[in-house]
C-alpha cells in the first residue's frame, strides 16, 4: 500500500494521474482505502460536537473522498476505453460496493439532520450565491436519494442499488464483447469495392490485429454501420446490418435481454420507493424538462413531421433502387448516391481533405483559440494508460488552465462511441485545474498511412470537444459543480454549440485541405458540402427520435415489465404507439445495445441531446447574428455558461446570455421540420 499510487496526489503536472506507476493491481487496494477514508471523514463530520457550519459540514463533505475520487476517474475512464480481463472481473466486483458505499453516506441521518438544520438556516448563514445553491443542492439530493425514507424503505433502496449497479456494469461488459465477436470478416477484397484506400486499410488492419487474414468491417455503436453507405455489396451489407442490429439478442453468453429487462423493473420499483411514478419521472423532476410530460410533449410535436420528411425520403431513395425493395441496409448506400447526384458530393472523396492531426490543429484548436483565446502546447513528456493518448497543456492570457488529452483510436478494448472524462475536476476548494479527456473510435490506418476522418468523425471530435471546453474552462469553487456536473439534458447544450466551427468558413477553410498537396477543398466542393449536411434530416431526426422514444418507454413503465423473450415486441409496440412505423429506418439504438440507457448515465434521459439543441441552435443564431467567430463571443459565452458549470440553475445561465427564454424555430429550422 506504500507503493500505491492513489494514495496521494499526482506529482504530475495539474495532478495528471501517474500512469507509469499504476499498474491493475492497484486499484482494488486504493478502492477499499478510498472507501474506508471518506466513511472516516464523513464520520468526523457527523461527531463533530460543534454546531453545524457551512465549513464543518458541507465544505467538509465536498473535501472528502479525495483517495476514492483518484482511483475512481482512473479506474471507470480505462474500463471505457483500455480495458481487459482484470479490470472487468473488478468493474463487477466493485459495482455493488460503490453503490453500498454511496447509500451510506446519502442515507445516513446524522448527516442529513445537519445538512437540514444548516438549510433552515441558510438566509442567515451569509452565503455567496454558489454556496448557497451547494447546500440547496445537497438536501435536495438527499431526500432524492431516499433519507426521508423509513428504514426498511433505505434497506430495500440499498438492495435496488447494488444490483442496479452489478446489472448495468454487466450491460456494458456483454455489449463490449457481442460487439466484439459480431465483427464481419471478409476474405475476397472485391467485395470491399466502394469502400476508401483508407477504409479498406482500416479493415485489413482490424483483422491483423486479432491475428487474422483478410479483412473485418468492426462496428461502431449505433445501428448504422459507417462502410453501409459505400460497399457495393448488397448482400455483404445485409450482413453487416445484421451483426449491428442483432446485437445483445442472440442468445448465449452475451445476451443482453434479461439484464435489460431487469434493470428496468428495478429502476421502477426504486422509483416508487423514493415516491415518483416512474423512473422517467424521478429523472425529470432533476433535469430542466422538469417532467416526463414536457418530454412527451417535445417528442410528440417533432415525431409526425419527422417521420412525414422520412417517408418522403424512402420514396425517392426506392426511386433510386429501381426494382428491388428497399431495406434498411440499403438507405445509407442509396442516400449517398442521392446526395452525390444532387449537391456532388462523395463522401469518400472528402477525406483526402480532412486529416485528423489537421482538423485538430487547424480547426478544433484554431476555433478555441479565435473564441476564448486558448493555446495547446503538446506535452510529449506525459503519458497516458495507451501509447495513442495525446496530451496537450491549455493555456490563455491568464496563464495555465490545464490539460487535455486525445484517445482517437478504435480498438477492441474500448467500448463504442465517443465521449468526455474528466480526470481531475477543476476545484478552487481543491486547488485544483482541470484534466479532461476526449475519446473517439475512428479506425486505425496501417502505419505510415494518415488518419483521413469523414465529416461525421470530424463533427463528432467538434462536438466531443464542446464538452472538454465545458471542463476545461470551468471557474467554480466546489467540486460538485465543476464543469459538465449539469443537468443531463443541458450537458449536451455546449458541445453541441461547438460543433458550429466544423463548418464555419473561416475555420473550414483552415483544416479542409488535401492531406498531400496542402490545397484547399476546393469551393464547390466546401458549397455542396454544406448543401448536403442539411440532406437526410428526415431519416436523422426519425432515427433518433425512436431511440429517445425507446428510452421513455422502457422507464415509465410502472409494472408488467416485459421478459427477455418479450423485448422485441416491446419495442415494436413503442415505436407503433408514437407513430414510428417505418422499417427501413431502425432507431439509432435498439434496445438490447442502448449503451447510453442500460450502461452509461442516460436511462430516461436520452431525449436531452434534442432538448439541448433547442437551446443549440438559438444559440447558433445568436453567434451568427453577432459576427460568428469574435473573440467578445466567446468571452460572453463562456462566462455567462461554461465557466459556471452546476454553479448557477442552467435556465438562469442561459437567460443570463441569450436575455430571453430559448426559442424553438431555429431547431425546427436546422431539421427541415
Amino acid at each position: 500500500m506504500s507503493d500505491n499510487p492513489f494514495l496521494r496526489a499526482s506529482d504530475l503536472p495539474y495532478q495528471l494521474p501517474d500512469y507509469r506507476r499504476i499498474a491493475d493491481e492497484h486499484y482494488a487496494p486504493a478502492f477499499d482505502a478510498g472507501m474506508a477514508e471518506q466513511r472516516a471523514e464523513v464520520e468526523a463530520i457527523v461527531t463533530n460536537p460543534e454546531p453545524a457550519t457551512f465549513e464543518n459540514t458541507v465544505a467538509a463533505l465536498e473535501r472528502s473522498g479525495r483517495i476514492l475520487d483518484r482511483v475512481s476517474t482512473v479506474f471507470f475512464s480505462r474500463a471505457s476505453a483500455h480495458t481487459n480481463a482484470a479490470i472487468e472481473a473488478l468493474q463487477a466486483e466493485i459495482a455493488p460496493k460503490l453503490a453500498a458505499h454511496r447509500d451510506a453516506i446519502a442515507l445516513d441521518p446524522r448527516l442529513f439532520a445537519r445538512l437540514r438544520d444548516l438549510h433552515e438556516r441558510r438566509d442567515a448563514l451569509g452565503l455567496d450565491p454558489e454556496a448557497h445553491r451547494l447546500l440547496e443542492k445537497l438536501v435536495d439530493e438527499a431526500v432524492r436519494d431516499g433519507a426521508e425514507v423509513d428504514e426498511a424503505g433505505k434497506s430495500r433502496l440499498r438492495e435496488l442499488n447494488a444490483r442496479i449497479s452489478t446489472l448495468s456494469t454487466a450491460f456494458g461488459s456483454h455489449l463490449l464483447a457481442d460487439t466484439n465477436a459480431s465483427a464481419v470478416a471478409v476474405d475476397d477484397p472485391a467485395r470491399l469495392d466502394g469502400l476508401s484506400s483508407g477504409a479498406v486499410s482500416a479493415a485489413a488492419g482490424a483483422a491483423a490485429a486479432r491475428g487474422r487474414d483478410g479483412y473485418l468491417l468492426t462496428l461502431v455503436l449505433p445501428t448504422s454501420q459507417p462502410a453501409l453507405a459505400s460497399l457495393t455489396d448488397r448482400p455483404l451489407r445485409e450482413e453487416l446490418f445484421r451483426a449491428s442490429v442483432e446485437r445483445g439478442a442472440r442468445g448465449g453468453d452475451h445476451d443482453t435481454r434479461a439484464i435489460l429487462a431487469e434493470l428496468a423493473a428495478l429502476r421502477a420499483e426504486r422509483a416508487r420507493l423514493l415516491g415518483f411514478r416512474d423512473h422517467a419521472s424521478y429523472v425529470a423532476a432533476d433535469s430542466t424538462a422538469g417532467s416526463v410530460d414536457a418530454v412527451r410533449g417535445l417528442l410528440a410535436d417533432l415525431v409526425p413531421p419527422a417521420v412525414a420528411n422520412a417517408k418522403a425520403e424512402a420514396a425517392e431513395l426506392q426511386e433510386a433502387a429501381g426494382d428491388e425493395p428497399l431495406q434498411p441496409w440499403d438507405w445509407s448506400f442509396h442516400a449517398e448516391r442521392v446526395r452525390r447526384e444532387r449537391f456532388s458530393v462523395d463522401t469518400a472523396a472528402l477525406r483526402p481533405y480532412l486529416e485528423l492531426d489537421r482538423v485538430l490543429h487547424d480547426g478544433v484548436f484554431h476555433a478555441a483559440g479565435a473564441l476564448y483565446g486558448l493555446r495547446f502546447a503538446e506535452r510529449d513528456d506525459l503519458t497516458m494508460y495507451h501509447d495513442d493518448v495525446r496530451v496537450w497543456e491549455v493555456s490563455d492570457d491568464s496563464g495555465p488552465l490545464g490539460l487535455y488529452g486525445l484517445d482517437a483510436y478504435a480498438r477492441d478494448s474500448k467500448r463504442g462511441g465517443a465521449w468526455m472524462n474528466a480526470l481531475v475536476s477543476q476545484s478552487r476548494l481543491l486547488g485544483q485545474r482541470p484534466v479532461v479527456m476526449n475519446t473517439l473510435n475512428i479506425p486505425r490506418p496501417t502505419d505510415g498511412e494518415p488518419t483521413l476522418m469523414t465529416f461525421d468523425e470530424v463533427t463528432t471530435l467538434f462536438h466531443e470537444f464542446g464538452h472538454a471546453l465545458h471542463g476545461l474552462l470551468s471557474d467554480v469553487t466546489h467540486p460538485r459543480f465543476s464543469g459538465t456536473s449539469v443537468p443531463r439534458d443541458f450537458v449536451e447544450f455546449p458541445s453541441q454549440v461547438n460543433e458550429m466551427w466544423s463548418l464555419w468558413p473561416e475555420v473550414l477553410a483552415r483544416y479542409a485541405r488535401h492531406h498531400e498537396t496542402g490545397e484547399p477543398m476546393p469551393a464547390e466542393l466546401v458549397e455542396k458540402l454544406v448543401a448536403g449536411r442539411a440532406y437526410g434530416e428526415g431519416f436523422a431526426t426519425t432515427e433518433y427520435l425512436a431511440a429517445a422514444v425507446l428510452d421513455q418507454a422502457w422507464h415509465t413503465l410502472t409494472d408488467d415489465v416485459p421478459t427477455a423473450d418479450e423485448v422485441q415486441d416491446f419495442e415494436a409496440r413503442a415505436l407503433a404507439d408514437a407513430g414510428i412505423t417505418l422499417d427501413t429506418v431502425p432507431p439509432r439504438y435498439r434496445s438490447t445495445y442502448f449503451n447510453h440507457v442500460f450502461a452509461g448515465g442516460y436511462s430516461a434521459g436520452y431525449y436531452s441531446y434534442i432538448w439541448s439543441e433547442v437551446l443549440d441552435a438559438d444559440t447558433v443564431e445568436w453567434f451568427t447574428e453577432n459576427g460568428g467567430l469574435r473573440r467578445e463571443n466567446g468571452e460572453a459565452f463562456r462566462t455567462a455558461l461554461l465557466s459556471r458549470g452546476g454553479a448557477v440553475e442552467p435556465m438562469e445561465a442561459y437567460r443570463a446570455f441569450r436575455g430571453r427564454d430559448p426559442e424553438i424555430a431555429p431547431l425546427l429550422a436546422r431539421r427541415g421540420l
